[in-house]
């Protein structure tokens, strides 16, 4: 399972970042695009060493190195500018992206450990935010499997099951997390749901 910050301020958001972690946190990426490259670097560093190679950069690439994080998250922006996607691959990391349709999915490159596919339902952090398409039965065309499909948008406790069912290969989390008053206890509730589908 993994969990993308909230773009905007958080009140105890390193804390709540941290015991997330605690609590068995695969992977968090790290999404803050109003940040300049000195609040990225700041922020970071108020993370533990221990947790550094389980976080991924969506921007501010060029910090990877220094902080020893060796993921790197294109947006579907950034994919699609070939000057961006090219001049930053290097092998030394592991790469993954956003989609928004099945269609762009299947069209990756097999460089890709895995892309969002997104929103499987009606976001809860972005207000009138819901799915051109039904993704479930859009999946099913799929026919890149060397990328993992992970569900994005609108995941909570009540269906976090259905992507685990239907096809998807993890969910990631925003929303259900940031916008509740207890974060921490949110996640172990979707995490312990989702565990027998995640082993």
């Amino acid at each position: 399972m993994i969990v993308i910050t909230n773009p905007s301020f958080v009140t105890d958001e390193i804390k709540i970042i941290e015991s997330l972690f605690e609590e068995g946190l695969s992977l968090l990426h790290i999404r803050k695009p109003g940040f300049s490259e000195m609040e990225m670097a700041q922020f970071i560093h108020q993370i533990k060493l221990e947790f550094r190679s389980k976080l991924a950069l969506h921007n501010h690439h060029e910090l990877a190195e220094d902080f020893g994080i060796n993921r790197i998250h294109f947006s579907e922006t950034d994919r699609k500018s070939i000057f961006n996607y090219c001049a930053r691959f290097l092998k030394s990391y592991r790469y993954t992206t956003s989609t928004h349709s099945i269609e762009d999915f299947n069209a990756l490159e097999n460089d890709f450990e895995y892309a969002f596919l997104s929103p499987v339902f009606k976001s809860i952090s972005k207000e009138d935010y819901y799915p051109k398409e039904n993704l479930f039965a859009a999946l099913k065309s799929r026919t890149n499997h060397s990328t993992k499909c992970i569900a994005l948008g609108g995941i909570d406790s009540k269906n976090i099951e259905k992507p685990l069912k239907n096809g998807f290969d993890d969910v990631a989390l925003l929303g259900t997390i940031w916008n509740n008053e207890n974060p921490v206890k949110q996640f172990k509730l979707c995490q312990q749901i989702a565990h027998s589908y995640l082993v």
